[in-house]
């Protein structure tokens, strides 16, 4: 299939993303960036920092890529539906995901490391994956189809296609967030994962809901 290109007003609704998520990102650097003019909390820093190849850097890195495709879809509904729960929902997703990317991102730049991994995503899990034209990076990241499909859809068949991509793209983050948890060195990184855990199995739980009033199944 081949896929739709971006309305102007996606393309709006797609930079607002990026800008938000820039800004997010500032935020986090100012807040975790030990002061320049003290070395003993640079010191600190730099004792604490994670290795380029542990569980910390890596879930940081992949997730912050998974979290960016759902703010992009929770932008696409937003627009295409004049639900208030489905809006609302968006909204929330597009709050905390975005939030937690700018969080993880500023962890790497404190930490030194680079934001973008050398090797194949989910190495730090010890999955091997191969690599695909569709536009899926990780398991649970919707397709580029399935992405142009949500574009073009409007009204209640936006909302369950949101609803149902949503809830696979949960699914597999609850999973990385599970794994980061129980392997992860650094206090920020097993903290927030088992945040995301609890955050994103409860809006499980509220998407099968509102998948079942609609008829539809996930």
């Amino acid at each position: 299939m081949t896929a739709l290109a971006p309305s102007r007003s996606t393309r709006m609704v797609l930079a607002g993303a990026c800008v938000l998520l820039l800004a997010l990102g500032l935020v986090a650097l100012m807040v975790v960036r030990p002061s320049a003019a003290s070395p003993s909390g640079a010191s600190s820093a730099a004792q604490s920092a994670p290795a380029e190849d542990s569980v910390d850097a890596g879930f940081a890195r992949d997730m912050a890529i998974h979290h960016q495709q759902a703010v992009e879809m929770s932008f696409i509904v937003r627009d295409r539906t004049d639900d208030e729960d489905v809006r609302r929902l968006a909204y929330d997703i597009i709050n905390t995901q975005a939030n937690q990317r700018g969080m993880m991102l500023g962890w790497l730049e404190m930490w030194g490391l680079p934001k973008s991994a050398a090797g194949p995503p989910m190495e730090w899990m010890g999955h091997t994956l191969t690599p695909t034209d569709d536009g899926s990076l990780m398991p649970g990241m919707a397709t580029d189809a399935e992405l142009a499909a949500l574009t073009a859809a409007k009204g209640e068949k936006a909302e369950v296609l949101f609803l149902r991509l949503m809830t696979v793209h949960h699914r597999a983050g609850a999973d990385m967030a599970r794994a980061a948890a129980g392997a992860a060195k650094t206090d920020a990184i097993v903290n927030l994962a088992a945040g995301m855990v609890r955050g994103q199995e409860s809006e499980m739980g509220l998407m099968a809901d509102m998948l079942k009033d609609r008829g539809a199944g996930s």
